[in-house]
């Protein structure tokens, strides 16, 4: 019987509409060093389409102006790497610094949350610590966001990150996957959202998470989004960014914690204005 081929490599001008399109509905720019993915992303949408190549797929989505096609290829597209805990110690650390803040009340904002492994880790980690906090959880995936809402996990997902201890207490066993106990998933809340142009949501947040998000956007785009979130914080908020990321020359709206080493401090406003009125009148 004869094995179907491998659908062949995205040419130069697939490669330039398929980033074209992800930048137009994300901002996210797809780096030469990244267009690898997209033989590697894209193949089981090819093969689910019943067609032959990458290129057919770029044509039927064009000739066919598919919104719906469209929104399924930028799906597959989206790096959606993630795991519970991701950084040893690094939710943890974030927990007792955002703690200081009080143990009650709390609100949480997981920009970017993938599948939910990290707005699960975080109800994990202030729970364990007798404290309550609100996490709305966003990302700009719908297909992301499905599988988020269910909290259902394989066993290799479940095993990345979590001991024993915390997995047999915050999950239940269902088949050959987990899914998080009902009083975990209580404290989440799921939502589509697009950093690139959407508002934040509604109310103002103690902690912000945006890891692994900004690295793929352009400079001004960085800068656009570090403003709304800043805009969405309580004074003294914490932002934590990913580890190769940093608002420096791109924000005053943050500043380095000097109390809480890795991550970001709301600016005092006071300080935004001297900066700013620094600036003006430098030039």
């Amino acid at each position: 019987m004869t094995q179907p081929s491998e659908p062949a490599s995205a040419s130069t001008a697939s490669i330039g509409a398929l980033a074209a399109l992800l930048a137009e509905r994300t901002g996210q720019q797809l780096s030469s060093s990244r267009t690898w993915r997209i033989d590697v992303a894209l193949k089981p949408l090819v093969a689910e389409c019943g067609l032959a190549t990458i290129e057919q797929l770029v044509q039927r989505w064009r000739a066919d102006k598919d919104a719906a096609m469209g929104e399924r290829i930028v799906d597959a597209l989206l790096n959606q790497e993630t795991s519970f805990f991701r950084d040893p110690g690094i939710i943890d650390t974030f927990a007792e610094a955002v703690l200081t803040r009080g143990k009650g009340g709390l609100r949480l904002w997981s920009a970017g949350c993938a599948f939910g492994q990290e707005p699960l880790s975080l109800a994990m980690a202030f729970a364990e610590r007798g404290a309550t906090a609100e996490v709305i959880a966003t990302d700009v995936s719908p297909g992301a966001l499905a599988r988020a809402r269910t909290s259902r996990y394989s066993q290799f997902e479940i095993q990345r990150g979590l001991p024993v201890t915390r997995m047999l207490r915050w999950f239940e066993q269902a088949g050959s996957d987990w899914v998080a106990v009902p009083a975990l998933r209580a404290h989440i809340s799921y939502r589509r959202h697009n950093l690139a142009t959407d508002p934040p949501p509604p109310g103002r947040f103690d902690a912000i998470l945006c890891r692994n998000v900004l690295f793929y956007l352009a400079p001004v785009l960085r800068t656009q989004i570090l403003s709304r979130l800043a805009d969405a914080m309580r004074p003294g908020g914490l932002l934590m960014l990913g580890a190769g990321e940093t608002v420096i020359g791109l924000s005053n709206r943050f500043v380095p914690s000097a109390r809480f080493r890795g991550f970001y401090e709301l600016a005092p406003v006071r300080a935004c204005q001297s900066s700013l009125g620094s600036a003006t009148a430098s030039g």
